[in-house]
This record gives C-alpha cells, structure tokens and sequence, in this order.
C-alpha cells in the first residue's frame, strides 16, 4: 500500500482539475442574447460565399477494380512475308521464335 503514495499528488492533480473545468464551463458564461445572436446569424447568413478556387487539372477518373492484377495486353508486330519470299523456298535452318502470347499472373 505504501508503495501505491506516489499516485496521490496525481490524483489531487487531477481532482482540482476536474473542479476547475467543471466551474470554468459552468452554463451562463458567456452567454448572448438572443438579440445580438440574431443579429450576427444574419450578418453572417448575408455575407457573400467566397468560392474556393478549382484545380487545373480534372479529377482522374479512379480504374475499376477487378481484384486481379493484369498487366496490359500489348499487340506485338507481326512481319508478313513479301510474295517473293514466299515463291522461293529458304535453304536456312528455320530457328524456333520463343512464344511471344500474354504473359499473366497467377
């Protein structure tokens, strides 16, 4: 128990705290008539709205969503064959190209 002392200036802190803000937010401080009350709301309500300025640039439509990540599909070239190439047979060994489809996550 005697260990526990330490806490009581905090506590006493806190408690003088507490009485202080409950009596310094006490209902009637700083209280308006209902006049002068009027008054400024209809003051304020006839002021001019002062309009903040706009941005640049438009706002970026926000991508949808599918839950999957797809990287973009890119159409690759493809080299046809002239006429003349076709009418001559080729004598060079024909090398395998590596697959060039889309490559996906998964």
């Amino acid at each position: 128990m005697e260990i526990l002392f330490w806490l009581v200036p905090a506590g006493v802190v806190t408690l003088v705290t507490m009485l202080w803000v409950g009596w310094w937010g006490r209902e009637g401080r700083g209280e308006v008539d209902r006049e002068t009350a009027a008054r400024r709301l209809g003051e304020a309500l006839g002021r001019e709205q002062k309009r903040r300025p706009g941005y640049a640039v438009a706002r970026r439509t926000p991508d949808r969503s599918t839950g999957v990540a797809l990287r973009p599909s890119r159409m690759r070239p493809t080299v046809l064959p002239t006429l003349s190439e076709l009418a001559e047979p080729s004598t060079a060994p024909i090398e395998e190209e590596p697959p060039t489809g889309d490559r996906r996550a998964s």
